[in-house]
Order: C-alpha cells, then sequence, then structure tokens
C-alpha cells in the first residue's frame, strides 16, 4: 500500500513538472512602476455633435477626458458610441480612461482566472501594455467589445457570424429567430441556402418545394423590420448560393430583377399600389448576395462545357447548363446592381484548418470571416502607421511583440465572452476562432513612397501580413502548450498542420525588393519556422487567428487614414477642428511620401499647395511623372484600376486565416465582360472572395455624367474663372401658401410650402415627430437649409433629383393618391412638392406623374379606356415653376463653400456625386469601408461592426 501510494505520489509529481509554465510577459512600450496614463498629457472636451446640413444637436456630452493627442473625431466617436451609461446620469462615463479600464480589467480578471500569468507581476505587465496600446491607439478591439465588456449587458464580444439551415421547415424558421437575435445585439450574420430543396424539386407529400429565394424572402422582411442594435441603419446579412443548386439563375437574377423592376415603374410612371404584385416583390434589399463557384464549375467555364445542377436530396444532376452562359449571367447580374459576390468554395475549403468537422459553407456579412457553420469571431486591429518609424522604417520586431499581446488577449475574450445562441457558443467555444488584423495599409504604403498598385507595395503588404498570421499561429501555440489546444484540434490536427505548411510555403515565395519589405520578410519566416516547431509539439489553441476587415469604426477610433486594406479615398481631406468648425487638408501621408521620394522642403510645400488647391497630383510642379502613381487613391483625378485592388488582394490572401472584406470599385463605363474577367481573375489569383462596384449601377444613387461633362467642358473652354455669386431672393412677408397632412409608413406630418407670388417655391416647413423631440428638431433644421437655398436659386427639381427614392425608415404607403408608395419621409416631400411645383415637363424626366396623369398614359399606350378624361397637353403647361438665373444656379450647385465630409469633398474637386448613401445620424456622405459604407462624421456604419 505503501507503495502504491508513493508511486501516485512520483507520477503526480511528474506530470507537474511536465507541465508546461504560463507565458513570461514581457514589457514592450511600458516602464516598471509607472502606469501608462502617468505619460500621457490630458485634457476635457465638450463633445457636441450635429447635423452639418441643418445644425440640430445629435448628441452632447460636455467635460469628457481624452490625451490632448487624440482627434476630435475620434474623441467624438468614442464618446457618443462607446460610453456606457445614461447620458446626463452621474453613471455615465466621462472618461477614456474609465473606457478603457472598464475593458481591459475585465481581460486581465479573465487570464488571472483561466491560467495565463504566472503571477500578478505578469499579470500587471499585460494589464499596462494591453491600456498603453489602446490609449496611444496602436490597436482597438472591435465595437461589441466596446459596448458590451465590463457592463451588466451580455458579454458578447463577437462581431462576425455565420449560421446555418437545413432542409425543413422548422430549420428554416429557426433560421429568421436566430438572425433576428443576432441583428437586435448589433451584428450580422451569413448563411448557405444551398441545403434547401430547389423549386424543381418534389416534397415528400408530392408538391413542388418553393425553393430557397422565396424563404429569402420572409428573413429580407425579418432583417428589415429589425434594426441593428436599436440603430437606423439595418441588419447586415450575407445569403450564399452555391453554383449547382438548381435555382442558382434565380437567386443571381433576384436583385438585379428588382433594381429593373423600380426602374421601370418609377419612370414609366406605374402606380405600386398596395395589392399590385410588383409592389410585393421589390424585396431583397437588406442582404449580400454572393454564389459560391467551384473548381469544377470554373474549369467547365473555361473549356466552354456544359454543367450540372444538382438536386439537394439525392445530389444527382438533375439539369446541365452552359457553364459560360451562367458565368455571363452572374457578371451582368453584378454589373447592373453590384450582386452577386462570387465566393471560391474549393479555395476557400483547401485552405480549411478543421475539413474533419465540416465544411466552410458561408461567410460573415462583409465577408472576410469564414469557418464552420454556427460559429463566430470576435475582431481586432492593429494601426500600422504606428509602427512607422520617422526614418522610414517599418518596426517589424515591435509589431510582433503587439501582435503577441493582442492575440492573447483575443484568446482571453472567449473564456468569459456570451454568444446569442448555444450552438454558436458551442462551435466557438471548441474552435477559438479569433480575427486579428490592421488598418492603415493605403496610408503606410503612400507613407513609404509605394503605389498601391505596385510589386513593391504588394511585396510589403505581404511581408506584413504573413508576419501578422505568423506570430499569431505562433502564440496559439505557445497558449496551446500553457492551456491546451482548442477542442476540434485532436480530429484535425493532420489538416491543421497541412495549412500551416502551406502558409509558411507561400511566405517563402514572396519576392522582396529591399528596405522595409525584406527585414519584414526575415521576422515573419522565422515566426512561421517557430510556429510550425511548436505548434506540431502542443498543437494551436486557436482554429483561425487572422482577417482582415472593413475596420470600419474603430479605424476611425485609432484616427486612421484609411481603412482595412482599403487605398486613400482622395489625397485631401475634410477635418473637425477643436472648437467647432472645420477645414480642408491635404493627407499628411502626402508630404511624408514627398519626403520618402527625396523631394526638398520647397518642392514639398510647393506640391502639397497644388494637391490643396486641384485636389490631385496631374501637373503639380517639380513632381515627377513615374512618382504620379504613388498618389493614386480609390476615386479622383488618378484611381487605382480595378485590378489593382484585385491584386493587392492576392498578395495577401495566403498569409489570413479568413478572408479580405473589400470592393473592388470599376467605372460606370465597365462593361459585363469586364465584371466577368475581373471575377475570372479572383479565381486565378487564390482569392476566396471578391465583390465590385460599377459607378451609378444602383437605382436611386446620384448621377454623376452630367456634372462630370460639365466640369470637363469648362475645364477646356477657358484658363479664365469668372466667379459669379447667388443671391438671395427673400419671400415677402405675405405670400400664398399650402399646408398637406400626409402618412407615410404609418408616421404621420405635415408639410406647409410657402411661395413667391409669381408661383415658385421659396419656402417649406415640415412637422414630424412630436414637438421637442430630436426628429421634430431635425426637420425643422432641415426645412430651414431647403428654404434657404431655394432663396438663393437652387431650383426645385436639383432637391427633388437627390431626395427622391433615398432609402430609410419611416417607408411605405401613404395616404396620397399620387404617391402610393415613399421609399422615405423625404422621397414623399419631394415628390409631392415637384407634382405641385414643377412643370409636367420637368416631373416627365424625373418619372414622376400624377395617379391621373399615369391612368392617361396607361389608356394612351395600351388602348385601354382611361378611367378619367385628363388633357396630357394642358397639362404641360399648367404648373411652372420661377426659373433662377442659370449663372447664379451654377456656381451655387458646383462650388459649395461648405462640406461635411471627405466624400462630399472629394466630390466638390471631381465635379460629380459620388456613389455613396448619407448616414441617417448626420446626414453627411459616407464612405467606402470594406463592403461596408463608413461616416466619417459619427462612426455609423451600413454594415456589421
Amino acid at each position: 500500500m505503501t507503495e502504491t501510494v508513493g508511486g501516485s505520489a512520483k507520477k503526480t509529481a511528474a506530470r507537474a513538472a511536465a507541465k508546461p509554465a504560463a507565458l513570461k510577459i514581457q514589457r514592450v512600450y511600458t516602464t516598471e512602476g509607472r502606469h501608462p496614463y502617468d505619460d500621457v498629457t490630458w485634457e476635457r472636451r465638450d463633445v457636441v455633435m450635429t447635423n452639418w446640413r441643418d445644425g440640430s444637436v445629435n448628441f452632447e456630452q460636455r467635460g469628457v477626458e481624452f490625451p490632448a493627442s487624440w482627434s476630435v473625431n475620434a474623441t467624438n466617436i468614442v464618446t457618443s458610441k462607446y460610453f456606457r451609461g445614461a447620458v446626463g446620469s452621474e453613471v455615465r462615463e466621462q472618461s477614456l480612461r474609465q473606457l478603457i479600464d472598464r475593458v481591459v480589467k475585465t481581460y486581465v480578471g479573465a487570464g488571472k482566472e483561466h491560467g495565463y500569468f504566472t503571477g500578478e507581476q505578469d499579470a500587471e505587465i499585460f494589464e499596462h501594455e494591453l491600456t498603453y496600446m489602446l490609449l496611444h491607439q496602436v490597436f482597438s478591439f472591435n465595437s461589441p467589445v466596446w459596448f458590451n465588456v465590463g457592463t451588466s449587458s451580455p458579454q458578447q464580444v463577437s462581431a462576425c457570424f455565420i449560421l446555418a439551415v437545413d432542409d425543413t421547415m422548422e430549420s428554416i424558421l429557426n433560421w429568421y429567430r436566430e438572425e433576428g437575435l443576432i441583428f437586435k445585439g448589433g451584428s450580422g450574420a451569413g448563411l448557405n441556402l444551398s441545403r434547401i430543396r430547389s423549386s424543381k424539386e418534389l416534397l415528400s407529400s408530392g408538391g413542388t418545394a418553393s425553393g430557397p429565394v422565396s424563404f429569402m424572402r420572409g428573413a429580407d422582411a425579418s432583417a428589415g423590420t429589425i434594426k441593428s442594435g436599436g440603430a437606423t441603419r439595418r441588419a447586415a446579412k450575407m445569403v450564399v448560393l452555391d453554383v449547382d443548386h438548381p435555382d442558382v439563375v434565380e437567386f443571381i437574377e433576384t436583385k438585379a430583377r428588382e433594381e429593373d423592376k423600380i426602374r421601370a415603374l418609377r419612370d414609366a410612371g406605374f402606380d405600386m399600389d398596395l395589392g399590385g404584385a410588383d409592389i410585393v416583390s421589390v424585396q431583397y434589399q437588406n442582404a449580400n448576395n454572393s454564389i459560391r463557384v467551384s473548381d469544377e464549375f470554373m474549369h467547365a467555364y473555361e473549356a466552354g462545357n456544359d454543367f450540372g445542377l444538382r438536386g439537394r436530396q439525392t445530389g444527382e444532376v438533375i439539369e446541365r447548363v452552359d457553364a459560360k452562359e451562367l458565368f455571363g449571367k452572374l457578371a451582368k447580374a453584378a454589373w447592373e446592381c453590384a450582386d452577386p459576390g462570387i465566393q471560391y468554395d474549393d479555395t476557400i475549403n483547401d485552405w480549411h484548418t478543421c475539413p474533419e468537422s465540416g465544411r466552410i459553407t458561408a461567410s460573415n456579412p462583409c465577408s472576410e470571416y469564414m469557418h464552420l457553420d454556427n460559429s463566430s469571431c470576435n475582431l481586432a486591429s492593429l494601426n500600422l502607421m504606428k509602427f512607422l518609424g520617422d526614418d522610414g522604417r517599418f518596426d517589424a520586431v515591435t509589431f510582433a511583440k503587439a501582435v503577441e499581446l493582442i492575440i492573447t488577449a483575443m484568446d482571453i475574450s472567449i473564456c468569459f465572452a456570451d454568444f446569442p445562441t448555444e450552438p454558436i457558443a458551442d462551435t466557438t467555444r471548441k474552435f477559438r476562432q479569433l480575427g486579428i488584423g490592421y488598418a492603415n495599409l493605403g496610408a503606410l504604403l503612400m507613407a513609404t513612397g509605394h503605389a498601391y498598385d505596385s510589386e513593391g507595395g504588394r511585396a510589403l503588404a505581404a511581408t506584413i501580413t504573413s508576419l501578422m498570421t505568423g506570430v499569431s499561429y505562433r502564440r496559439s501555440a505557445e497558449l496551446a502548450g500553457m492551456v491546451g489546444a482548442y477542442d476540434g484540434y485532436k480530429r484535425n490536427a493532420t489538416a491543421h498542420q497541412r495549412v500551416m505548411r502551406k502558409h509558411a510555403a507561400a511566405n517563402d515565395l514572396i519576392r522582396t525588393y529591399g528596405g522595409n519589405d525584406s527585414a519584414t520578410h526575415k521576422v515573419a519566416t522565422e515566426a512561421w519556422q517557430q510556429s510550425l516547431e511548436i505548434g506540431a509539439k502542443n498543437g494551436w489553441r486557436n482554429a483561425q487567428a487572422s482577417v482582415l476587415a472593413p475596420t470600419g469604426t474603430i479605424g476611425l477610433m485609432m484616427d486612421c487614414d484609411t481603412t482595412g486594406i482599403e487605398p486613400d479615398l482622395a489625397l485631401v481631406k475634410f477635418k473637425k477642428l477643436v472648437g467647432g468648425g472645420s477645414m480642408q487638408i491635404v493627407n499628411q501621408t502626402v508630404p511624408r511620401a514627398l519626403k520618402a521620394l527625396g523631394y526638398l522642403d520647397e518642392q514639398v510645400e510647393a506640391i502639397v499647395e497644388f494637391i490643396g488647391e486641384h485636389g490631385h497630383v496631374v501637373d503639380a510642379p517639380g513632381l515627377r511623372r513615374e512618382h504620379y502613381e504613388v498618389f493614386d487613391c480609390a476615386m479622383g483625378e488618378r484611381s487605382i484600376a480595378p485590378m489593382g485592388h484585385v491584386r493587392m488582394m492576392a498578395a495577401t490572401q495566403p498569409f489570413l486565416s479568413g478572408a479580405i472584406s473589400k470592393t473592388v470599385n470599376m467605372p460606370e463605363t465597365a462593361t459585363i465582360a469586364d465584371v466577368e474577367e475581373i471575377y475570372y481573375q479572383g479565381w486565378k489569383l487564390g482569392l476566396k472572395a471578391l465583390a465590385i462596384y460599377r459607378d451609378n449601377c444602383k437605382v436611386g444613387q446620384p448621377l454623376s455624367a452630367g456634372k462630370g461633362a460639365k466640369a470637363t467642358e469648362e475645364k477646356k473652354a477657358s484658363d479664365t474663372v469668372v466667379e459669379y455669386r447667388p443671391v438671395r431672393k427673400r419671400l415677402p412677408k405675405k405670400r400664398p401658401s399650402q399646408t398637406v397632412s400626409f402618412t407615410v409608413g404609418g408616421a404621420e406630418g405635415y408639410l406647409h410650402a410657402g411661395s413667391y407670388p409669381d408661383n415658385g417655391l421659396g419656402e417649406i416647413f415640415v412637422k414630424l415627430g412630436k414637438q421637442g423631440s430630436t426628429l421634430a428638431g431635425v426637420m425643422d433644421a432641415f426645412s430651414m437649409s431647403i428654404s434657404v437655398g431655394l432663396q438663393y436659386g437652387i431650383p426645385l427639381e436639383f432637391y427633388v433629383s437627390k431626395f427622391q427614392n433615398l432609402r430609410f425608415e419611416p417607408a411605405g404607403m401613404t395616404d396620397d393618391p399620387d404617391v402610393r408608395i415613399a421609399t422615405s419621409v423625404l422621397d414623399y416631400l419631394f415628390r409631392r412638392l415637384a407634382l405641385d411645383y414643377l412643370s409636367y415637363d420637368k416631373r416627365a424626366q424625373l418619372g414622376i406623374f400624377t395617379a391621373d396623369e399615369r391612368s392617361a398614359q396607361v389608356a394612351n399606350e395600351y388602348g385601354a379606356p382611361a378611367t378619367s378624361d385628363v388633357d396630357l397637353e394642358g397639362l404641360r403647361g399648367s404648373v411652372e415653376a420661377v426659373e433662377a438665373a442659370p449663372k447664379q444656379v451654377e456656381a451655387a450647385v458646383e462650388t459649395p463653400r461648405h462640406v461635411g465630409s471627405s466624400t462630399e469633398l472629394l466630390e466638390l474637386h471631381l465635379g460629380k456625386a459620388a456613389d455613396a448613401p448619407l448616414c441617417m445620424t448626420c446626414g453627411t456622405k459616407m464612405r467606402p469601408a470594406g463592403s461596408c459604407y463608413l461616416c466619417e462624421g459619427c462612426g455609423s456604419t451600413s454594415g456589421c461592426s
């Protein structure tokens, strides 16, 4: 008995000795005995966020505490978005210290509880380092962390979710429910519908199946009803269908068909009645759609062969289609309305670390997170510009140390995180998917003198991405030795190791060009070698480590010039100033880039001055033509070619566990064949997913052709600049007016319109919402701004063209027989004003007609008896608007003195409108951020956080 006990004691001691010690945390940025807060200059600021168009206050909190180095914009966004507690109450957070402490202390506490640190000293170092990096904008967690961690709310830390749906009614209804729960929490979700039987297959009862597209209608309606996180934006979602699904053509053409209906009905003047089938079918607008193509299909496309569509129940081919024709339909639909995007199924699953646990079938709404069904991913992104020294050297060693700390924190978060559904919680805890990424790549490339679309630029981007993922997996392997590999690793060990070797082999193939890329590549190669060695012994803690997300709101929090992998939007930016006001500035990366290229201070000053005046570098004094490409941007005089975006994605994709959130911008003149070639090259270059957007392809987007042509003609006509100043024509004390009561989507309001005595509209007042409410204030201010514009000579038809078809809630049926359906209150108001104050000819150009006019048109065109006798020629001259002086109007519209965002500033320089929605919070034009849109003014996004 004594021997047995002694033997057991020896075995226990041996096991304890064999257990790996916890990681030793090292200081990178901080000094022992000194807290990071002590080295920062703090100041008190007043955050008053207004709608720049009418001056109404959207948010106000005074006396908040932030570092002096933080911009006004970052301060405003963090205060309004991330501070917790009721505004105006004592419990409301008032300092960045409180926000960072709330999050960091939660992470440190969980790290202690779950054995991540050797002792209190390591825990303190971890706390200080994490605090320093957040305080100095070195990185940021994704928005759900700032919303939820350390609060009484569920500790949801993930922004990206993938769901699953099977071919049963119970599963389909559960899909609606789970999506709703995720949308309610402010996040987005994606799923693959390919398990659902097609409309060409039979049910067990003998009837015909509805097909996935029909069930999309219910999910779309649900998403359209539930506002994400209680905000004004719609829920973000992705729906995917495999290319071999029998309903693939219907799926491909769904959104394009909706756009066609809207366009045709609006332009032809048809009444979109409540009982009409067209109104019921104008749907599918709340999701991004993507087609999953296989290598088999792409080879058939290359060879010009046919391709089999397979039944969902038996897997047998039930129809054969021409692969080229099908791919052409995909390209045509994307050309028409930007949907569907494309996902390359075999490429995705070839890089899958856990194939024994299931295939990767879908992605999150922005397409960067791709892993198992019913799973989630929490994100964090580094600010690359924080690692660029004054000497132009990228500090790869410090970057690697920062990645180690961040990936450790991200893994700790899974230990305490809450999830919206139990299946998602179970999968995420078993596979521990992480998504580290970066922002400010475009700024980094420009600052180091690299063109975005260049071999050197791609080499630097590739080596940084490889280093980030290599270090992440190395730390993941170290964590596995300390607290264990992820639960699903043992079953997937062979596959996971194979994918790690693929990453390392891709790293070996990077061609470097000297300088930053060579130095970074050396550190990355070492990281991959160590990751393979440690992982072979311990396994890995995380099934995936990295993605490239849009970094919308958190990019603004870090004061980044560019988001995610995107290039710079334009060379001139809109900047808010302390104490209010704003100014136009040339990007700070421009002078840095010029110095990196060897220009003298005097030359830099002259070039920057030229850019500030013209918005581009073409013909800038002293700038060599071979350097023009360094300053190419996403938009502007010299915009990056579509394939330039694709090549950058291809350079970084082999070094990412997931994919890349990015939309390839294409000019309005791009052809269907161009889109087809982009989608084909995406497959050839090894991307996992790709989406395109062709300028002005969406109905209701601002048209740019007229202004663009006009600007070109004016530029060619003369170098002489004649300035015309608008003159305000005030209304007399006594003037005619009318009041219209209306209802839009259940919201009641009143429109009061005042006219000049000679019958020209001169003012409007809109009553909507309760007196004293934010909505009522916004509408009052909006009315004043429109009224002043009218009095300065801006034609009513200009406003109508901008605001009709604008989409936001409330929307739907109205009580106006002439405008039965409105996509928003503004859509209704300006169509009503057009009907009352514009001539028939002008309304005809805008596609706006009365009910009687539409009836007469139908009678004239189709020979049916009209319901009323209408004299169309009489109507054409019945209403005439007062024409302002043409030159004064052009000056007022073409050369506005104030803009509210960088996108609007870019419009001013381009002389044409940019395809971007208006922010529903502050009213400014948003800017692209990955597959979403981002508002620079308030941090709102149009997609998942």
